[in-house]
């Protein structure tokens, strides 16, 4: 029996399979400062700030950053010599809070992972199915072109029986590099509760006169990032047109961007009226930190996002994010592992852990035309 038929019919993994998955390429995001001596500031500083801002107690975050306290203090104090004002506010019988200058640093450190994820992921799953090669002998590849999101993300681990070939792509891109077999299945987005005929029309022009199937994965809930109480009073997607309301944007190419696009266009509210409008980000994850270093009042993405900042989150619509494929790819072995792996209880339950993320239908596969053409 081959790796899919294992995984098809509930059979736990080899113990090669486990060892392989392990030995998998990480790549993490490494900036610092350096003053013109050449000091440098310690970069578990940002971890330290991190455990601050979310318990407000410097012993705390000392003991989740894996330090001591006299170790978190001289961090501390280094960091204020460094930059000759202090990080952090230390305060009798009041605990301990970031300073303004301490929020920018862990907004700068937050800002450049949200940036680079995708792009250093991209490139450790080229690299990872390289060593694979060498580990284990070549097991079957399917390659998944997708915008970035939480439940994407957690795919990799689920590359069981075969290798997944990850690279983050704006939906347009996806879809011309399937229609153009430079991939095997094309991740894109599209509202549950809505049809917005524009966006429905942009794609459905890479898919005429092909045999595409739909391969349901996730629903999740999209909707305005607010600050924390929101003190713009925002209950809307109108509300973003109001003046003393600053939006932090997605890029042109993303997926959200289109939708939030469309939704204003069903608002009949021009871009040029918003501001903020054409500042950009690049991921969900960037979008959330942005508003909360008060850099903007709104933006537009997942609630899992917000909920991981600390926003407040106003729910618009729900959307479901499909694989679409060539119906002879799902036949092939490394789909079959791939469906196996997207029905099992394991992924639901990580799935259900992502606020505003549901896995109802995960794996089910579909007519192209019950949501294009």
């Amino acid at each position: 029996m081959n790796p899919a038929e294992d995984l098809a019919s509930g059979e736990s993994n080899t113990d090669e399979d486990v060892i392989t998955m392990a030995k998998r390429i990480h790549i993490s995001p490494g900036w610092m400062f350096r003053d013109e001596q050449g000091e440098e500031l310690n970069p578990r500083l940002f971890s330290l700030l991190q455990g601050i801002k979310q318990t407000r107690k410097l012993t705390i975050a000392t003991k989740a950053a894996g330090m001591s306290y006299r170790h978190g203090w001289n961090l501390v104090e280094q960091a204020r010599v460094f930059f000759g004002g202090p990080v952090v506010r230390l305060e009798k019988g009041r605990g301990a809070e970031l300073t303004s200058l301490g929020e920018k640093l862990l907004w700068a450190e937050e800002r450049v992972a949200a940036r680079l994820k995708p792009q250093m992921e991209n490139l450790a799953s080229e690299l990872n199915i390289e060593i694979q090669k060498e580990l284990s002998g070549q097991r079957p590849v399917l390659r998944l072109h997708a915008s970035h999101g939480y439940a994407v993300a957690l795919l990799p681990d689920f590359a069981r029986g075969f290798q997944l070939d990850l690279q983050y792509k704006p939906p347009s891109d996806a879809l011309a590099a399937l229609s153009r077999s430079s991939c095997d299945l094309a991740g894109i987005h599209v509202p549950a509760e809505i049809r917005l005929e524009g966006l429905i029309e942009h794609y459905s022009s890479y898919l005429a006169a092909k045999h595409y199937r739909v391969i349901r994965f996730i629903t999740r809930q999209q909707g305005l990032m607010l600050a924390p109480s929101n003190p713009k009073c925002i209950q809307s997607i109108a509300d973003l047109g109001r003046v003393g309301v600053k939006l932090i944007n997605r890029q042109k190419d993303s997926g959200t961007r289109a939708l939030l696009d469309q939704l204003l266009l069903l608002e009949d509210i021009a871009p040029r009226d918003i501001d903020g409008y054409e500042q950009e980000e690049f991921t969900h994850t960037a979008v959330a930190a942005f508003v909360a270093a008060g850099m903007a009042d709104a933006g537009f993405g997942v609630e899992a996002a917000a909920r991981q900042f600390g926003l407040e989150f106003l729910p618009v619509t729900k959307e479901h994010y499909l694989m679409i494929g060539h119906e002879r790819t799902l036949s092939s072995e490394a789909c079959r592992g791939f469906l196996a792996q997207l029905r099992s209880a394991e992924f639901h339950a990580e799935v259900a852990a992502l606020a505003g993320y549901s896995a109802e239908k995960c794996g089910e596969i579909e007519a192209l035309s019950n949501y294009f053409l």
